[in-house]
């Protein structure tokens, strides 16, 4: 029976298909508040999962030159690893499907896929949008993941363990963001450069290099890897809602939270326009790494003189 209820939560509930429709919706409301907010209506309820569908149903076409292994399974393996990570996490103010020592390292890590893959198939084509996308993904991976897993890993340092269902018990319903708002700005904005939301959207600028790394993909490959974006803004929002607004107490708290963290989102994605890569790296290299440190040397030493 401990088997089926596996593959009921692996596939269905909390992951899954789950997972999948609510990657689908959260990038609707996304897009229709950025719409709102720029005066503008924006897509009907059904428009993404219209897309994706549209998508799927295309042929797939490889561009000559390219590896075609890695062309058509890059995509599937950046998909896999976002939801694999919402396996870690309080999906839907839940207890999180699996959990043991170590899960926040884990779903950080898997987390990363989707940037890695996401560069790797730019870097894979000869096509010369693809390859300055590609650069342009990679350099702002390293300079954005840092910033963000010291970001998420500063509550659990406050807890003393890496297990997000003992880091959320341990914080009793308190909201951590009070205690360090740096941190959770930092793991904000730190979402959205590994997500490359605007202004952070200098890897696939439309107006310089058309799709970035993406450009030499369609139908189902970038169908994947469009639901794996909505997959991991939804874990990554249910990430920072967990650990830094006092947890999520059942369905209802984690759409409340997890939707007013994306109200946050579309409103920085509407006010700034968007920087040029060299704006990207540097400034958020050169002071939101160091801020991250800061905070987390200050809670070290908060607990080494407690």
């Amino acid at each position: 029976m401990t088997g089926i209820w596996s593959i009921i939560a692996l596939l269905f509930f909390p992951g899954g298909l789950f997972v999948l429709t609510c990657g689908l919706a959260y990038e609707w409301v996304d897009r229709k508040l950025i719409a709102r907010f720029q005066n503008r209506l924006g897509p009907r309820w059904f428009q993404p999962a219209a897309d994706v569908l549209k998508l799927l149903a295309k042929e797939e076409v490889v561009p000559a030159g390219v590896n075609p292994v890695l062309f058509k399974w890059l995509p599937v393996i950046a998909l896999a690893g976002a939801l694999t990570a919402a396996l870690y996490v309080p999906m839907a103010g839940l207890p999180p499907a699996f959990s043991f020592p170590g899960d926040l390292i884990v779903a950080l890590y898997l987390l990363s896929l989707l940037t890695l893959c996401t560069g790797l198939a730019g870097a894979n084509t000869l096509d010369r949008f693809s390859i300055v996308g590609a650069v342009r993904t990679l350099t702002q991976l390293f300079s954005y993941e840092a910033p963000f897993m010291l970001a998420l890993l500063s509550p659990a340092i406050v807890a003393g363990s890496w297990q997000t269902s003992e880091i959320i018990r341990s914080a009793g319903g308190q909201w951590i963001l009070l205690t360090q708002p740096i941190s959770f700005v930092i793991a904000l904005i730190g979402l959205m450069g590994k997500l490359e939301l605007p202004p952070f959207d200098a890897p696939e600028a439309e107006t310089e290099i058309v799709a970035g790394a993406l450009t030499e993909y369609s139908g189902r490959g970038y169908a994947l890897f469009r639901l794996g974006r909505g997959v991991e803004l939804v874990v990554g929002l249910t990430l920072v809602a967990a650990l830094y607004m006092g947890g999520l107490a059942g369905p209802l708290d984690f759409a409340l939270k997890t939707l007013g963290l994306l109200v946050v989102l579309a409103l920085f994605q509407t006010l700034f326009a968007r920087l040029r890569i060299d704006q990207t790296v540097g400034l958020w290299w050169r002071y939101g790494a160091l801020l991250a440190l800061a905070q987390m040397l200050v809670i070290v030493g908060a607990k080494v003189i407690a």
